[in-house]
Order: structure tokens, then C-alpha cells, then sequence
């Protein structure tokens, strides 16, 4: 089943509440929420205040992308706030630490996921497919809405989807970065079942034609 998970990095923050219920009511799935530091990324966000607020205006999915050094340190936070999955970067700090962020979350009963950028291999994901219920491949450099799909990055799909139907059949895969209704077809053949978009739905003002064009596409 492919599922749609609007960023809403591209969102109307002075109406999040409404725009969230818009993305609902057109049949999204998820709520991707993204996460920044200014350190990680070269870019700062939204944090745990402003997904507290979200959470109690509605009861969607939310995927807590976090784009943050060392995120073992945050991860009880945004588990408490009310995100679903919280996904950090294998890239954020070193192993052992990744793992304790993982460990973390699933003790705190929400679901786990880690993330590539484009420039980290496919095996970087190995040591915790067998632990996380979402992997995300990034399909654009993270830190900044709107940038092209790197089309260089649907092998690197495809070998992890092989992966996780051998190891963990379970896991989802999420791919984020230029996904609109020209290249959700490529990802989808690729492997990948859930697709962030950011401005190709919240850009359109018919957001239930968007999705149902990325998710049909």
C-alpha cells in the first residue's frame, strides 16, 4: 500500500491546525514533521513546542524527521510531544549512540526509523534494519524544501528494499526530497511505500488531487 506523508515544511505555520486537517481530509496518511538545528543541516525548524500544539489538534500519524546532531538526547522528548515515529540520521552520531536513540523510542512504545542522506551508502543502514519499522532515503540534500530529485538515488532505493523484504519484511520504506506526480513513479517502482511531499501538495490548492496524484501516479 503506498502511503502519502505531507512535509509541512511547506505548511502555512499560521494556520498549521487548519492545514493539517486539510491534509487529512484529502487522505493523507502521514504528517511528516521536519526537524532542524542549524547544525546538522544548515537550516533551523520547528521543535518539541510546536508538535505538542499539533498533537492536540489532531489525531494523524505524525513522523518526526529529525534533522539534529546527536538526537539521543531529544529522542524521550519527542516521543512524550506525541510524534508516532521519530527517525534520526545514521550520520548524527556514532553508532552505539544511534542505537540508543532507537532503543529509546520503541521502549517508549512508538515506532523507530533511521535515515540516509544522498551521500551515505545503502549499508550504513545495516546494523539497524532489523530493529526500525521505517528506513528514509533522502532524495535531495536535507535542510531546505523545494530542491530537485536526485534520480541518482533510485538504486540505492532499490537495494535497501531488497534488504528489508529479506530481513525485515515489516519495515517501511519512505523516501523524501522532490517527490511530486512525475517521480513518484520512479520511487514506487524502486520500492519505496511511503512518499513525503512538501510543496507539491501543500502548494496546490486542491490538496486531495495532489495526494491522489502522488499516491496513484
Amino acid at each position: 500500500m503506498i502511503k502519502v506523508a505531507p512535509s509541512i515544511l511547506s505548511a502555512d505555520f499560521a494556520r498549521l491546525g487548519s492545514e493539517v486537517e486539510d491534509i487529512r481530509l484529502g487522505g493523507a496518511d502521514y504528517v511528516h514533521f521536519d526537524v532542524m538545528d542549524g547544525r546538522f543541516v544548515p537550516n533551523l525548524s520547528i521543535g518539541i513546542p510546536v508538535l505538542k500544539s499539533l498533537r492536540k489538534a489532531t489525531e494523524m500519524f505524525i513522523d518526526a524527521h529529525l534533522m539534529i546532531l546527536e538526537p539521543v538526547r531529544y529522542t524521550e522528548a519527542f516521543c512524550k510531544a506525541g510524534a508516532d515515529l521519530v527517525n534520526v540520521h545514521v550520520e548524527a552520531d556514532s553508532s552505539e549512540r544511534i542505537l540508543a536513540a532507537i532503543d529509546t523510542v520503541k521502549k517508549l512504545g512508538k515506532k523507530a526509523g533511521v535515515t540516509l542522506k544522498p551521500g551515505t551508502p545503502a549499508e550504513a543502514v545495516l546494523p539497524y534494519l532489523d530493529l526500525v519499522d521505517l528506513v528514509l532515503v533522502m532524495t535531495v540534500e536535507p535542510g531546505f524544501g523545494g530542491q530537485s530529485f536526485m534520480h541518482a538515488m533510485l538504486p540505492k532505493i532499490e537495494t535497501i528494499r531488497g534488504w528489508i523484504d529479506r530481513m525485515n519484511p515489516d519495515c517501511e520504506l519512505e523516501v523524501d526530497g522532490g517527490i511530486d506526480g512525475s517521480t513518484a513513479p520512479l520511487v514506487k517502482k524502486a520500492g519505496a511505500n511511503v512518499l513525503v511531499a512538501g510543496s507539491a501538495v501543500f502548494k496546490r490548492p486542491d490538496r486531495a488531487k495532489a495526494i491522489s496524484e502522488i499516491r496513484n501516479a
